[in-house]
């Protein structure tokens, strides 16, 4: 048997061990066969010679991480252990890939094919569809497409934008002003932002409106050049509210327009403008088009299986009603 310690000079302890030790116990399952110590800012190593020179690799490559970050994620913990490779604190198979280096070392990626797909048609083209379900990562990988344009100067602003369509009537029954009746449909949005963009200048953009967030209603009338301009869950939005917005494209503008056609929640005596928009304009030169499927859903690891075993319930249902009817 064999020991060695790894020391943890220079970062702090805590980011390595996790609160109450949660990212040690990670480390500990991965490596069941060695013995493993943590003394203040010593890593003691205990057992077989190959396995500790492994997991002394894997420790490295965390602490070089940590060192140019500050922090670690346990999943991205995870993630290195796994046995992707670090190269001066980022994953190296994908590093180029990296979208944006958000607040606390929060790193931006395309995760999927179709979400690096996405990246690539907003690169050729000035106006992209990205058409999928819910969870595929089609407004996240957006609004960080347009985040790198901002940082690196290719656009002045950023403008993003939703149909408003879920307040409908009830819109005058909810409380405050009008921005707060909005902003709650915006959200997704913020959201996005907030993960990408420091609070402080995030602020300091919106107050400058240098990243705007508004109702599509709002685009009516405007002309919008030099800005990368994100139209979301463009499913509710109408045949002439889609036309009114691609027509306010000014020439040094990009444009990316997401949407669920599954769901819609225009009233019924409305129809979505989203297929329509896809289908006329799908062989103009400028404008990609995307679909995006379940393959890109980026969830908690147990939604795949939770969506497996309703997949296999409703196929048991539909077997007992096909039985039923003969």
């Amino acid at each position: 048997m064999t020991e060695t310690i790894i020391h943890l000079e220079n970062i702090n302890p805590i980011e390595f061990f996790g609160v109450n030790n949660g990212k040690l116990d990670i480390l500990k399952k991965k490596f069941p066969l060695l013995k493993i110590l943590s003394r203040g800012t010593q890593i003691k190593l205990s057992g077989a010679p190959e396995e500790i020179e492994t997991a002394r690799e894997k420790i490295n490559q965390i602490i070089k991480y940590i060192e140019r970050n500050g922090h670690v994620s346990s999943n991205y913990f995870e993630q290195i252990l796994g046995g992707e490779q670090v190269v001066n604190g980022f994953n190296a198979k994908d590093d180029n890939e990296i979208l944006v280096y958000g607040p606390n070392a929060h790193v931006v990626r395309a995760r999927t094919a179709n979400q690096k797909k996405l990246v690539e048609l907003a690169g050729e083209n000035d106006i992209v569809f990205a058409v999928g379900p819910a969870g595929t990562g089609k407004t996240y990988t957006a609004v960080a497409i347009a985040v790198r344009a901002l940082k690196n100067k290719a656009v002045r602003k950023i403008i993003l934008t939703r149909p408003a369509v879920e307040a409908g009537e009830s819109l005058g029954f909810l409380p405050g002003d009008l921005k707060e009746k909005i902003d709650p449909y915006l959200r997704p949005l913020y959201d996005a932002l907030d993960d990408m963009i420091p609070a402080d200048k995030l602020n300091y953009y919106m107050a400058t409106r240098v990243i705007e967030i508004a109702p599509l209603a709002y685009m009516r009338g405007r002309t919008l050049d030099n800005s990368f301009i994100i139209l979301d869950e463009a499913q509710n939005a109408t045949d002439l509210q889609l036309k009114m917005f691609l027509t306010r494209i000014g020439a040094s503008a990009k444009a990316i327009i997401t949407g669920d056609l599954t769901q819609i929640d225009l009233p019924q005596n409305q129809r979505s403008g989203l297929a329509k928009a896809v289908r006329l304009l799908r062989h103009i030169h400028g404008i990609g088009h995307l679909e995006l499927n379940e393959e890109d859903v980026v969830r908690h690891r147990l939604v795949k299986a939770i969506i497996k075993a309703y997949e296999k319930d409703k196929d048991h249902e539909t077997l007992h009603a096909h039985k039923t009817e003969h």
